[in-house]
């Protein structure tokens, strides 16, 4: 394998914004390097969220076969929630596949870090970060450099001020410790920096993304001018025969309802509870339940406490939700864009633990399986929500252009990178 690979990761970001910004000029090394390589809007994983999102791109493997499906599973034969992390995945990342030492910063849903050969930080959701750093004889001087696992969301709720000057100082150490690792681990052939700002800031001030006349319009701009700087940065050291990848993990848009799955289910009779609405209340009548952000679960007799639906009933639930799905409209616009059925799209052996159903939501409508209100929906403090098909990929120093396919998705980068180097992985291949 010749030349060393680095991949940059802007959580969050859709083609538009990219597109945008670099019309205004306000990414002009993220110009250049669109003009060298390869840019393509990819798709991402399914659901849109970031944990399945990062999980699917770092073992170029679908959710089927790394088993990470969002941010909460049920713990077997039961509906107590439990959060999934680092551990729970079951595939292989790249960097524990590819020779070489590796360099990670910052990739979601690698928490708690564990040994490799090279440095790793963890990123969302990091809990500790004497958890988050590998080797433990660099965790004083990451601290050092006031290192934060993350921006504080909470600051977005006191004050949105506050809140951009947590963005930009988390911006600050996650620079001064790319800086120190790129340079500290000399030898390392493989480099991964993720950064989740991008999507910290699109959840809070989208609208001030399309709004030009907002007045935090011009700290949207900034945060995505200082990413380019750096871009332009790691560019401007690497060799002729170096690949850099950038790519998103999912994208963005207009947030105007935040919609309520579950509470859609019980108003339909397919949901009851026990007492307080909640999954650990869920009752034996129930048919159906849904986890974050849209992962319909039907609610099987051998599977669950309360379960009563058979596996031979289970094919006329899975219809004729799907068909109450496609219906389902809120101030005459249709709330799913897209439904998809489990075995239709995971394969592997993690795919008997994944939903039955999956739902993506139509444009401005966010869904959720939160229990937070007892409406259908509501708006929050949010203005962005996440979108499957509009994440992005840029390869710039690929050998062979004409790997790539016409539609790319996200779970396809790494496979497309081990194709053009000629990595061999130390394990099975993942689909491709």
């Amino acid at each position: 394998m010749s030349g060393k690979i680095v991949l940059v990761g802007l959580d969050g970001v859709p083609v538009k914004v990219i597109e945008k910004f670099v019309e205004m000029g306000v990414m002009p090394n993220m110009a250049e390097l669109i003009d060298k390589g390869v840019f393509r809007q990819t798709s991402s994983a399914i659901p849109e969220v970031s944990s399945t999102a990062w999980s699917s791109i770092i073992t170029g493997r679908n959710p089927g076969e790394h088993g990470i499906y969002g941010f909460t599973e049920l713990k077997p034969n039961s509906y107590q929630l439990t959060f999934p992390n680092y551990k729970n995945l079951k595939a292989s990342p790249f960097w524990d596949e590819w020779p070489g030492e590796s360099v990670i910063i910052n990739v979601p849903a690698t928490y708690p870090v564990r040994k490799m050969n090279g440095a790793h930080i963890s990123g969302f959701v990091s809990i500790d970060i004497d958890k988050s750093v590998y080797p433990p004889t660099i965790l004083n001087d990451i601290k050092s450099y006031d290192y934060r696992l993350d921006v504080d969301s909470r600051k977005a709720h006191e004050s949105m001020n506050a809140f951009l000057d947590d963005v930009e100082a988390t911006l600050d150490a996650r620079i001064s410790v790319y800086r120190y690792l790129w340079n500290e681990y000399n030898n390392w052939q493989n480099f991964m920096l993720v950064f989740t700002g991008t999507d910290r800031l699109m959840h809070f001030m989208f609208d001030a993304f399309e709004d030009e006349k907002s007045k935090y319009n011009s700290a949207f701009t900034l945060h995505f001018s200082r990413i380019d700087k750096i871009l332009g940065e790691i560019a401007s050291m690497m060799d002729e025969d170096d690949l850099l990848v950038l790519m998103s993990d999912h994208g963005f848009e207009r947030l105007d309802y935040d919609v309520y799955v579950n509470n859609f289910l019980a108003k339909n009779g397919y949901l009851e509870f026990a007492g307080k609405p909640g999954w650990e209340n869920i009752a034996y009548h129930s048919k159906a339940f849904a986890l974050d952000p849209a992962r319909i679960y039907i609610n099987l007799k051998d599977k669950y406490p309360q379960g009563s639906v058979s596996r031979s009933d289970r094919p006329k639930v899975v219809k004729e939700l799907m068909e109450l799905f496609a219906h389902w409209k809120i101030n005459g616009k249709k709330v799913v864009k897209d439904i998809y059925r489990g075995e239709n799209i995971y394969s592997g052996p993690e795919a008997k633990h994944g939903p039955d159903i999956v739902l993506v939501g139509n444009g401005g409508f966010n869904l959720k399986a939160s229990f937070a209100t007892n409406k259908i929906s509501s708006k929050g403090i949010f203005t962005g929500k996440h979108t499957q098909d509009t994440s992005f990929a840029l390869f710039a120093g690929l050998k062979d252009d004409s790997i790539l396919p016409d539609n790319l998705s996200i779970d396809q980068i790494i496979p497309l990178i081990e194709k053009d180097r000629g990595i061999k992985r130390i394990s099975s291949p993942g689909r491709r």
